[in-house]
């Protein structure tokens, strides 16, 4: 074999499945089609739990230039109707202002420092597979040739080559009714509110930033991020034409959108800038995610509205919920089926975030009848309950992978705790840096170390207390951090032990 995965997209899921396979000790292979990163900022920002995952890997202070853990966000937005998160006791939304370019070099950064070979100008033209591995072709700067790799995963974005050679169909919709406009812009300091940082519009009044705005002619959006003013406006029914995006375009669109001018010019600094329109929009979800050893991530198995933002926070945790389960298959101890519970857990994420980005989308669409329909659901925003479902949804929190056992806290990702350890205190996230599965012991006298005989070579122990009330005394992490079991007992007995060493068995493989 010449490596042990092949992954074909260096945009940011393939990057981190790359960061993953490597600390798990396998060697991937990074082809990229382009010669070097876009200079198109797909994305501004991360939103939901993918930022805890982040924090979890080491990189949320890369990314945010803080030491301090992510903090939830106190408001967010859904359908263009605002979400009052500061109401809830347990938030599970979590923001990160960074623009995908950045995300992008820093997950390379990290991805080079573990020793991981990108072959940028390399793209994936053909592929055949057997039982032992896949041979890719692969057409380089200096001609063809053939890479030889036990698996093959494509995060080759929505017009995924892989999975069209796996002859994988992309079920779904296209729309055409709508053209979005989006750049960078200058705006006038006159108009910016020094209190909320929300724009003033002339003739229109107050519209807070980072936020979707409707009206019964469309949807505006104003959003002053530090690498830049956008000003984006939607419109149904209307022709985008195919001639090059213009600031005079979107000046109109916004015209048409608000029924006023709003005065901004060209963008400042160096760039890149954005200045993009998009004409209507698909929604599809690849028919399955496997075909043999040749796997799909990120846009190459889903697409859907960026409402929201969620792309980024559901193809990252693709990433990372594949590459441990990925790097047990070529080491050998993978129980049998793991790596089918690839797509039997990230198929249900997908499909969720098409559902509450297509009823988004339906919110924010104009006439009267969407109008009362929105008067209804802001009724129902009032309620706690609603606000928590929501946040839930959009965060990707109410996803509960079916794992065995009745704990509350099985299948779902693991709390964020601080540990009192022989050395001092850590946060758990620091624990889980190493991406290795970590059986956490907080039991009086440490009973479960005996657990872990025959598997110490893949699952790590940490000992510790805490003195936050109502936590579990054990819990067992995958290596993507979410809990595999978990306890309440001070003392467990024969049948909790049972279950634990079942729990293991179940997730990393039979004891050597």
């Amino acid at each position: 074999m010449t490596a042990d995965v092949v992954i074909a997209g260096a945009g940011p899921n393939g990057l981190m499945l790359a960061c993953e396979l490597s600390l798990a000790g396998v060697r991937p292979i990074v082809l990229e089609r382009l010669n070097g990163q876009t200079k198109e900022n797909r994305a501004n920002g991360l939103v939901g739990q993918v930022v805890r995952v982040l924090d979890r890997r080491g990189l949320y202070e890369r990314l945010s230039g803080s030491a301090e853990p992510p903090r939830p966000s106190p408001g967010f937005v859904f359908g263009a109707m605002p979400l009052d998160l500061g109401r809830l006791d347990d938030n599970p939304m979590y923001g990160l202002a960074v623009p995908q370019k950045r995300l992008e070099q820093i997950l390379e950064d990290r991805a080079r420092e573990l020793g991981v070979e990108i072959r940028r100008g390399h793209e994936l033209t053909g592929l055949s597979q057997d039982e032992d591995g896949v041979t890719a072709e692969i057409a380089g700067p200096e001609g063809p040739y053939r890479l030889r790799t036990r698996y093959l995963v494509g995060a080759d974005g929505g017009r995924s080559v892989t999975r069209k050679l796996c002859g994988i169909g992309f079920p779904g919709v296209t729309r055409d009714d709508s053209v979005s406009r989006t750049a960078h812009v200058s705006v006038p300091a006159e108009l910016i509110d020094p209190a909320t940082g929300g724009l003033n519009v002339p003739g229109y009044g107050p519209i807070p930033p980072f936020m979707h705005h409707r009206t019964e002619h469309g949807m505006f959006a104003f959003a002053p991020f530090p690498t830049g003013t956008l000003v984006s406006a939607t419109e149904w029914s209307q022709d985008g034409g195919d001639q090059p995006m213009s600031l005079d375009e979107l000046r109109e669109s916004v015209r048409r959108v608000l029924g006023v001018d709003l005065p901004f010019g060209p963008p400042e600094g160096a760039g890149p800038h954005m200045l993009r329109r998009l004409n209507g929009g698909n929604t599809r979800l690849a028919e399955r995610f496997r075909d043999g050893r040749v796997l799909l991530l990120g846009d190459a198995a889903h697409v859907h509205s960026a409402i929201g933002g969620p792309g980024l926070n559901l193809g990252l945790q693709d990433a990372v919920n594949l590459g441990w389960k990925l790097a047990a298959e070529v080491h050998g101890w993978a129980p049998p089926g793991l790596l089918d519970t690839y797509e039997t857990e990230r198929r249900p994420a997908a499909e969720r975030v098409v559902m509450h980005t297509q009823a988004q989308a339906a919110l924010i669409a104009p006439g009267p009848e969407v109008t009362a329909l929105r008067v209804l659901f802001g009724e129902l925003l009032r309620d706690e309950r609603t606000i928590k479902h929501i946040a839930d949804l959009m965060s990707g929190a109410d996803i509960r992978y079916d794992l065995e056992g009745t704990h509350p806290l099985t299948g779902r990702p693991a709390p964020d705790l601080v540990l009192e350890t022989e050395t001092g205190s850590v946060r758990l996230a620091e624990l889980t840096r190493t991406a290795r599965p970590l059986l956490v012991d907080l039991t009086p006298d440490a009973a479960l170390a005996g657990a872990l005989d025959g598997r110490r070579d893949r699952v790590d122990l940490v000992t510790a207390k805490t003195s936050r009330e109502g936590l579990p005394t054990a819990l067992l992490l995958r290596p993507d951090c979410y809990v595999a079991w978990a306890s309440d007992s001070l003392r467990p007995g024969a049948k909790e032990l049972d279950t634990l060493r079942t729990a293991l068995a179940s997730a990393f493989g039979p004891a050597r």
